[in-house]
């Protein structure tokens, strides 16, 4: 249950900060640049880590006041991410879209800067989007017993009970207990361990796991900063000054926030307050969290907080009897889109979908990393864009190719629609597969059912459209000399994506007179 009695500390309300920057590069080939493991529904159910993440404090309104979300996102993932909060129905949220990485320091200040200007009593949570946490009331519990150190101005963070010696993850030492409070001071942090050092911190009991999850007022972590970061201050300052907000997308000025150095929240402030909190006035407080906590850092942590069979397999799969699992013992296997099978395997971690496989050892799953640092290196693809890929508009699968042609099933959204766009090199024929499809084709435009089918040639101006309350699905057959997707000339486009990502040339048909150029 919820701890009761907590101090209302009415001039001061809650602002969540969702961190959701990260590739999420050890849980490839499920988790790409353009589709992290935030995104994802790793545990088989329906919802994705951002969306576990975003209604992680539901309830918590009647304890304390809370403010919508502040999500901390890449701009490349902006419709993404407010698809997926609009589907798990949460109002409100707004998103700082960060021009390029730089760690979780610089994206907490964005949102410290973003929540003052908003509310000058603004306490932040900062709750990293790609963590897991089973038990949601006692994480409540621990922000509660936070709340009013925080509201006296104290940098709280939450360390895990750590349930084995984990050499991966950074550690917590606890000090003093806190007068008051089932808070401790910070005696110090230390790297992540060897496997001696692991089980000594884990044998004195004084020790946490560092999980990334801070609570502090906006205007402490601001001072803070300045006294031991001020550049990095300086240029989230300068960026957001010069930001620019459209809908609930805040865009910080790009030059300002490249410039900014690039540290996490424990380098930059954390990790020097034992030592200098007290002449900055700032506390540095931990408090004590067991809630089935796991940062998924990479395969053989989602083989933990999985169910697993009495021969300690876990498989998720897209349908029932995908995985096929005799004379194995602790696997973890992932099925996509085709029937997996295992014969005598121990250890082992399979990783299936439409475009790549990953076979590994369940203990090295760490240095999963290196495959895609050597597909990056080959400049292959697949380091970061799956098979589907998926648009603001919806999303299309190519789901095959060959020599001059491309086949792919399209889906777009109810009310969207894509750019009104032309292609030098190819030309496209449009199948009409379920619902209601509105064609502009050169200077004309109309409306298919589903089986009706058009063609539209080389150099025509074209859009599609879905017009209707379900979702819209086409077979697209492309056929020409250059099937990439750069062969993009855009005039319109409801997304604000750049007008043209191809070679600008003259169309072969001239724009509809009723369709204007946009910026």
């Amino acid at each position: 249950p919820l701890i009761d009695g907590i101090p209302s500390m009415a001039s001061h309300t809650l602002h969540p900060v969702i961190l959701c920057g990260g590739a999420g590069t050890r849980l490839w080939p499920l988790s790409r640049e353009t589709y992290p493991k935030q995104f994802l529904a790793l545990q088989g159910g329906s919802t994705t880590m951002l969306q576990d993440t975003a209604r992680r404090l539901d309830g918590l309104e009647a304890h304390l006041p809370r403010h919508a979300p502040w999500v901390v996102c890449n701009h490349e993932h902006r419709f993404l991410a407010a698809q997926q909060l609009h589907e798990a129905g949460v109002a409100g949220a707004q998103l700082l879209l960060e021009p390029c990485a730089r760690n979780t320091a610089p994206a907490l200040t964005l949102a410290a800067l973003a929540a003052q200007a908003a509310d000058p009593h603004a306490v932040l949570l900062a709750m990293p989007a790609d963590h897991v946490v089973a038990n949601t009331p006692a994480l409540q519990a621990a922000v509660l017993a936070a709340w009013p150190l925080a509201c006296a101005g104290a940098m709280v963070t939450f360390g895990i009970t750590p349930q084995r010696p984990e050499t991966g993850y950074g550690y917590i030492q606890q000090g003093a207990p806190v007068p008051g409070s089932v808070a401790c001071e910070i005696a110090g942090f230390a790297e992540k361990p060897t496997a001696e050092r692991a089980r000594a911190y884990l044998e004195s009991g004084q020790y946490l796991w560092n999980a990334g999850l801070f609570m502090v007022r906006a205007d402490q972590w601001l001072r803070a900063l300045g006294a031991l970061q001020p550049q990095m201050l300086a240029q989230c300052q300068a960026a957001m000054a010069g930001r620019t907000q459209d809908a609930d997308f805040i865009r910080p000025q790009p030059q300002a926030f490249a410039a900014c150095p690039a540290d996490s929240i424990d380098y930059a402030v954390m990790e020097q307050l034992p030592s200098q909190g007290a002449a900055l006035d700032v506390a540095a407080r931990v408090v004590a969290l067991d809630a089935g906590w796991s940062d998924l850092g990479a395969w053989d942590a989602l083989w933990d907080v999985l169910e697993r069979d009495p021969q300690g397999n876990a498989h998720v799969a897209q349908e029932p009897g995908q995985v096929l699992a005799v004379d194995s013992h602790n696997t973890l296997v992932l099925a996509e889109s085709a029937l997996v099978a295992t014969v005598g395997l121990n250890d082992v971690v399979i990783v299936q979908t439409p475009d790549a496989v990953l076979v590994a050892d369940k203990r090295r799953t760490q240095d999963v990393k290196k495959v895609v640092q050597a597909l990056q290196t080959q400049r292959r693809s697949l380091a970061q864009t799956h098979r589907k890929v998926h648009r603001p508009w919806g999303w299309y699968d190519s789901i095959d190719a060959g020599e001059r042609f491309q086949v792919k099933r399209i889906v777009v959204n109810p009310g969207a629609s894509l750019s009104l766009q032309m292609h030098h090199h190819r030309a496209e024929h449009w199948v009409v597969v379920k619902g209601t499809a509105e064609v502009t084709n050169g200077d004309k435009t109309f409306l298919l059912g589903e089986n009706e089918s058009t063609f539209i040639p080389l150099g025509h101006v074209h859009r599609l459209a879905n017009p209707g309350k379900l979702p819209l699905e086409m077979i697209e057959v492309q056929s020409g000399s250059y099937l990439g997707e750069d062969d993009i000339v855009r005039y319109e486009d409801t997304y604000g994506r750049a007008r043209s990502t191809g070679t600008t040339l003259t169309p072969a048909v001239q724009l509809p007179a009723h369709h204007k150029e946009i910026s």
